[in-house]
């Protein structure tokens, strides 16, 4: 989808993965109860989008939904499959139930095949981002300290609370599995966000980058956010766009 002609770029991105059994490694049944919220990230992506065209906001909007479902069917991804990305970079399928991020990859790289200012992606990806900082938090990793400022200030004045994770280089050849470019699932055992997100970032150009690894979902009732789906770092993105983007104040 994209909206708006004039002004500085900007793609969203959000999984969605409309619901997620764990393909061929399946879930057991208490493992999939939550799973219709697998599409948070494009949830989340979808309602930024419609507050930014409510506003009338100055910028060129464009958004990118990879929706599938995760499921078993005849032709169900096996693991150890090696699956060639939009990118060219290969990948071996260590575990069927980290999907989402080979979506994202793809929706990632076509995103960055035309000049963008700004790419953001959202994402309920990992379940190491909710035992890090639980359901409350929306953790976000950049690479840029001047976005990540911007957004700890959009973030503060939305009452939206976010928190920076970071890209560790040093974990990049974990992601790295000797057969294929790029390993889904890498058997490392810790910081299973961070991994997740450096695969990401592989399928980005040099556009700026921030992704969002959210729980998408409200344990119980709070106050203003009633038990169930709710979106995480949408307000804060949509207060700290005119940093974000050198726009004019909202």
């Amino acid at each position: 989808m994209r909206w708006g002609t004039d002004g500085p770029a900007l793609t969203l991105v959000g999984k969605g993965v409309c619901f997620d059994t764990g393909g061929l490694n399946l879930k057991p049944s208490a493992g999939m109860n939550l799973m219709k919220k697998d599409m948070g990230g494009a949830a989340t992506v979808l309602g930024l989008a419609q507050m930014i065209m409510a506003l009338n906001l100055p910028l060129r909007l464009r958004v990118l939904i990879p929706a599938v479902e995760n499921v078993v069917s005849g032709n169900a991804l096996k693991p150890k499959d090696i699956l060639t990305s939009r990118k060219g970079l290969t990948v071996e399928v260590n575990d069927t139930d980290a999907e989402g991020r080979l979506v994202l990859a793809d929706a990632l790289a076509l995103a960055c095949e035309e000049d963008t200012d700004l790419v953001i992606s959202m994402a309920t990806l990992t379940g190491a981002a909710r035992v890090a900082v639980g359901p409350d938090l929306a953790p976000y990793y950049t690479d840029d300290t001047a976005l990540s400022a911007a957004l700890e200030a959009g973030a503060t004045a939305a009452a939206d609370p976010v928190w920076r994770l970071p890209f560790h280089d040093p974990y990049e050849p974990v992601i790295e599995p000797g057969i294929a470019d790029l390993d889904n699932a890498p058997g490392f055992g810790f910081a299973g966000s961070i991994t997740a997100a450096l695969f990401l970032r592989r399928f980005v150009g040099t556009q700026p980058y921030i992704h969002f690894d959210i729980y998408g979902h409200t344990p119980s009732d709070q106050p203003a956010r009633p038990k169930g789906g709710v979106g995480q770092g949408a307000r804060a993105v949509l207060s700290a766009l005119p940093a974000l983007l050198n726009m004019r104040t909202l």
